[in-house]
């Protein structure tokens, strides 16, 4: 597969038809043409060169479940380093965080690139963006000095779990439980389905988002709460375990 990122149409639309550099938003006026455009040809570059080549292999090898743990296809996690190396993955993500601070609509227009050369590859930074994006506004501050650093640069991936195989939509009917532990934790059990970048090779550790319902929490969808459930807990594997991958088509490079 060929890709070309359309970065004069994008640039068009910055400056032409948004005037982006002239909108009252903090971030913006910094966003002259020189600057768009200099982000967005260097972003084309690596998704012509690395991302869009590795698509047709991501679609035809898929990944496997290979002794508990989801194997990615051939060159996804150099291509998956190459994101991180350059700081694409922190784009928008605070500065205190290791981040380049820009504005989310670089960040969303550098991520239209990518997701366009290779999306079964760029799903596993979309998901873990959300889950960055859910701490740093509902975290602790322990937990956006724990996790937030490493989603901002993927060296940790996040995803969120919500579906279960018997309740799709109506998330009040789920399940999975978290019981309350004397260490001021929470010991969460159920089964979830279609989580998207659920496992892989290309990280040291995967922070699970989970949606789960706490003991005196309500009934129905009020007593649902969310918990950050990594892989790994230092060097210590969690209990979370992979039943199988889906086959999606168009993205069996992307681990469900």
């Amino acid at each position: 597969m060929t890709y070309t990122a359309p970065v004069k149409d994008m640039q068009f639309l910055l400056h032409r038809v948004l005037g982006v550099q002239g909108l009252p938003i903090p971030g913006y006026a910094d966003l002259d043409e020189g600057f768009t455009g200099a982000v967005l040809e260097e972003a084309g570059k690596l998704a012509s060169d690395v991302l869009a080549p590795l698509n047709a292999v991501g679609d035809r090898q898929g990944c496997h479940l290979e002794n508990g743990v989801v194997r990615t296809p051939d060159g996804f996690k150099a291509a998956f380093d190459a994101l991180r190396q350059g700081g694409w993955t922190a784009l928008d993500c605070a500065t205190e965080c290791g981040g380049q601070g820009l504005p989310y609509l670089m960040g969303t227009a550098v991520g239209e690139i990518v997701v366009s050369a290779n999306m079964a590859l760029q799903m596993y930074q979309g998901l873990t963006h959300g889950a960055y994006s859910a701490i740093n506004v509902h975290g602790t501050a322990d937990q956006k000095a724990m996790y937030l650093p490493k989603l901002a640069s993927c060296e940790w991936t996040g995803t969120m779990n919500l579906t279960e195989p018997h309740c799709g939509t109506d998330l009040g009917l789920m399940r999975t439980r978290a019981e309350p532990q004397a260490d001021g934790s929470y010991k969460v059990t159920g089964t979830k389905i279609f989580i998207s970048a659920g496992d892989h090779d290309m990280t040291d550790n995967i922070v699970h988002l989970v949606l789960a319902k706490a003991p005196g929490g309500g009934e129905g969808t009020k007593g649902i709460s969310l918990f950050i459930v990594p892989k790994m807990i230092g060097s210590v594997r969690n209990a979370v375990s992979v039943g199988k991958v889906e086959v999606k088509m168009g993205i069996h490079g992307n681990a469900t």
